[in-house]
């Protein structure tokens, strides 16, 4: 069991699978200057099939997501995700991605044992699109996610987040838009992971903004009968229901006294916190030979110096120096 002084239980597990994008998204990395890491320094697909299972099988985790930089980049994907899927207890499966290559790979990952997606896209306008990803790749994304829904990659879950000045008035149409289509549209409070240190608190896009932007046009219903629990959104029901939108205020209400994850980075580095600033080294204890056993201790030590909170409250949070791609979502 991956427990920590103040009682939490860790049983997701976040994988970053890779550090390299396909897109260049304005908030999370520079257009370019980036060193990638290497061959070397990244998990072999046995390096990360090995921690999962000794996660699923001596540790309590029950759930996976599968990131990035973009998972479906990583040429071993749908052979990591089937081995996974064999696992005793099978945990269930899922994956963060900017939806350009599921065309191509939705229904192999669903056949290989994946159990849904959630799938970025912050504006259904081309031109904006292009401006936060510096990317021309919109149609990929839309096309992407119905290859999604087609697969039965269900529910797919459409993260997005509002930026002031460039898509912030986009809420109610994203939420109109994502109702047509059967997606749960979940809206993300702006963090501090750019690379360039672009953030600032006082003009970020709040829960309160994007609540109050949906209500000039649907009714929302707070969602009851379902604890919440350690989930990161809160939900609303659309109209009465059924369809529902989740609002993820990370740093206006932070929810960390809930948590229930641990990360795995790129270069098999345990992180408590995606803003932690301490890392644990389990690559080099796999690459020693460390039987299970030995990592297992490893892991639990991490995990019992979690910290209270990931700091995003205190209005002098500073960002941390290590790069978002290879850390994941």
């Amino acid at each position: 069991m991956l427990i920590d002084t103040y009682g939490r239980v860790a049983t997701d597990l976040r994988v970053s699978l890779t550090d390299k994008c396909n897109l260049r998204c304005t908030y999370c990395m520079p257009e370019e200057g980036l060193q990638w890491l290497t061959k070397t320094e990244l998990l072999t697909d046995d390096e990360i099939v090995r921690l999962i299972g000794l996660a699923v099988t001596r540790l309590g985790i029950e759930e996976i997501r599968f990131t990035g930089g973009e998972p479906l980049l990583r040429p071993g994907l749908v052979g990591i995700v089937e081995r996974c899927a064999a696992l005793e207890p099978r945990p269930r499966m899922s994956l963060t991605t900017n939806g350009i290559g599921l065309v191509r790979t939705a229904a192999a990952l669903k056949a290989a044992g994946l159990d849904r997606v959630n799938v970025s896209l912050d504006t259904l306008r081309p031109d904006a699109f292009k401006a936060l990803t510096r990317r021309d790749r919109h149609r990929d994304v839309l096309d992407g996610l119905r290859a999604a829904r087609d697969a039965g990659l269900t529910p797919v879950k459409v993260n997005t987040v509002l930026m002031p000045g460039v898509n912030e008035d986009e809420a109610p149409d994203l939420l109109a838009w994502a109702v047509e289509h059967g997606y749960e549209l979940r809206f993300i409070e702006q963090m501090p992971l750019d690379a360039q240190h672009g953030w600032k608190r006082d003009s970020m896009v709040t829960a309160g903004d994007i609540l109050a932007s949906l209500r000039t046009r649907f009714t929302l219903t707070e969602e009851s009968g379902t604890a919440r629990g350690s989930a990161p959104a809160e939900r609303w029901l659309v109209d009465g229901g059924p369809h529902r939108v989740g609002v993820i205020a990370s740093v206006t209400r932070p929810f960390c006294g809930a948590c229930d994850r641990t990360r795995l980075t790129a270069d098999g580095q345990v992180r408590t916190c995606l803003f932690a600033r301490e890392e644990t080294d389990l690559r080099a204890a796999l690459r020693s030979g460390a039987p299970d056993e030995e990592i297992a201790t490893l892991w639990k030590l991490a995990m019992w110096g979690k910290k209270a909170g990931s700091g995003l409250d205190d209005p002098a949070f500073l960002q941390p120096d290590r790069p978002m791609s290879a850390i994941g979502g």
